[in-house]
């Protein structure tokens, strides 16, 4: 079979521009989440965090100095989540901007009334429709660390979102995945999330979860790839219908050989 345009460039990058070896070991020593990866693994997500550098631009904000250890660790890390997927799966934008630390988006919204709210909100990720992905560096360092949080995975799995509309919580699912089954798990592990911090119940998911379907998705995510004993043991079938959409096990990953 003769391969398309893309592929041909992709597999040109790979053998021209191979990654050096001790800036990748040093990358993937310095995120503990990827400790149980297999070795085949780690070479898919070198040949993906490849690809994502050549077709992505990155720009620094706010004087940040963005060096080639920084662009790699961001580019691995948002490869994770399309480990068995695709790069395609990251179509429709092309920018990646990073920011020192937190930064402020100005957020405008006319009412019914006709008035105009004005506000700020401050954020370490934000994730454009068809726009840039915009990430803290200081949250960047702080991802893959085993503890739940990872704004690269998050905002990246609103890109995935995306893909068919507004974020919702509901990307496009792959054939063989029932889209009932998918809105009926999530939305009730939303719901009974909700229910929970209403109550002042315990959870081991962020609250910020709750805030909104489309953040559900983005955090429970982020839970599935750095914690996923916790999506098992909150959410069973949350965790069933991520695997499917991911193609991924995390948790078959920490199971003894």
């Amino acid at each position: 079979m003769i391969p398309s345009l893309r592929e041909w460039r992709r597999n040109r990058w790979l053998r021209l521009y191979p990654l050096p070896e001790k800036l990748w070991g040093e990358t993937v020593r310095a995120v503990p989440m990827l400790d149980p990866y297999q070795p085949f693994e780690i070479e898919r997500l070198r040949a993906l965090t490849t690809v994502f550098l050549h077709e992505k631009d990155f720009i620094a904000a706010h004087d940040l100095e963005l060096n080639d250890a920084m662009r790699l660790r961001i580019a691995l890390l948002a490869s994770i989540p399309i480990l068995n997927l695709d790069l395609d799966w990251y179509r429709g934008w092309k920018t990646v901007i990073v920011y020192p630390g937190e930064f402020i988006h100005r957020r405008e919204h006319t009412d019914a009334m006709g008035l105009v709210h004005r506000w700020e909100e401050v954020l370490s990720g934000e994730s454009w429709e068809r726009g840039p992905l915009i990430l803290s560096w200081a949250d960047v360092e702080a991802s893959g660390q085993l503890d739940g949080y990872n704004v690269v995975i998050h905002e990246a799995a609103h890109k995935l979102d995306m893909l068919n509309g507004l974020p919702d919580g509901f990307p496009p699912l792959h054939r063989g995945m029932e889209v009932r089954r998918w809105t009926q798990v999530l939305t009730a592990a939303f719901d009974d999330l909700n229910r929970r911090l209403d109550a002042g119940l315990p959870t081991d998911i962020d609250s910020y979860a709750g805030s909104h379907p489309a953040e559900f998705f983005a955090v429970i995510s982020e839970y599935f790839f750095e914690l996923p004993e916790v999506v098992a043991e909150e959410y069973a079938d949350v965790y069933k219908e991520l695997r499917d959409f991911y193609r991924q096990d995390p948790l078959e990953r920490l199971s003894p050989n």
